[in-house]
């Protein structure tokens, strides 16, 4: 019998294993750090009830449901949210230590699965 963890796909970051459980939780500070350094913590606090309240979506809950999120932040901030985006995916990038380029043909799905690719060996993934 195989056991759930058996399906994680294990990547090296900075010389230790990356499992899909830690690169979200790394996603998740980065949310944290992002909106706090910009908007200050009484803010933050806020804006994750709201997205609890309002959106149904947990903050633990932010990295499995990123469509969800984006949506949210669009919800809330409208016309801002690129710019909260951006700084997540910076942040993220500057967590794991690889490099942001910014692609403007890239929207903020995509800018966090393209960090997955940079981690993960030729050929595999980090997926669930």
């Amino acid at each position: 019998m195989l056991h759930e963890a058996s399906f994680q796909l294990h990547i090296l970051h900075r010389g230790r294993i990356l499992t899909q459980n830690n690169f979200d939780r790394i996603l998740l500070s980065a949310v944290e750090e992002s909106l706090a350094s910009s908007l200050g913590d009484s803010s933050k606090q806020a804006i994750f009830f709201h997205l609890e309240s309002s959106f149904k979506l947990k903050k633990e809950s932010i990295p499995s449901n990123l469509g969800e999120f984006e949506q949210a932040l669009k919800g809330i901030f409208g016309p801002g949210a690129p710019y909260l985006e951006k700084l997540i995916t910076k942040r993220l990038h500057q967590k794991l230590g690889i490099q942001f380029e910014e692609m403007k043909s890239q929207n903020f799905i995509e800018s966090i699965d393209s960090a997955k690719k940079h981690l993960a060996p030729k050929g595999e993934l980090l997926t669930q």
